[in-house]
């Protein structure tokens, strides 16, 4: 599985810690990549999201595309990021935090089960919610299994000290 490169995993974090830690270096124009590669995403997701409407008592297959092809895509994603492409500054916050974190949305999801409980829509509630757990996982798994393969590496990564 891979892992964020950003996450330091040898460190404890202090659970007492009140304000965030002090900025790497320059950021800016990491600011600017991920906000150009949010807008390009945010556009797209709604885009999918007009190609298709649900009324508030259906099953959001807008939202549930979106986030379930934004889980594969981030799978694949990170396999090129960590196992097959060169170090780059730019790629994994443009496409990652950026087109792909305006492209899937958590907080949709959310409103559209409550707005579907809400209108009496209970069975499409609880089967939009579980489906796209469901299918989102398969979707990274999936993502993962291909890239691996497509790159022509070993289908499980191998940890530290394996």
């Amino acid at each position: 599985m891979p892992v964020d490169p950003d996450v330091d995993l040898r460190h404890e974090p202090d659970p007492f810690r009140t304000a965030a830690p002090p900025a790497r270096g320059r950021t800016w124009d990491i600011l600017a990549v991920i906000a150009v590669g949010g807008g390009a995403g945010a556009v797209a997701r709604y885009l999918v999201g007009q190609a298709f409407p649900a009324p508030p008592t259906g099953f959001p297959w807008g939202t549930f595309l979106a986030n379930v092809s934004g889980c594969f895509a981030i799978a694949v994603l990170m396999v090129f990021v960590l196992d097959v492409w060169p170090p780059s500054r730019y790629v994994r916050p443009f496409l990652g935090v950026g087109v792909l974190g305006g492209f899937t949305t958590f907080s949709t999801f959310s409103v559209e089960i409550v707005d579907r409980v809400s209108h009496g829509a209970w069975p499409v509630a609880g089967a939009y919610a579980a489906a796209s757990l469901v299918a989102g996982l398969v979707a990274v798994w999936g993502g993962i299994v291909l890239a691996r393969a497509l790159a022509g590496l070993p289908v499980r990564r191998r940890r530290r000290g394996e």
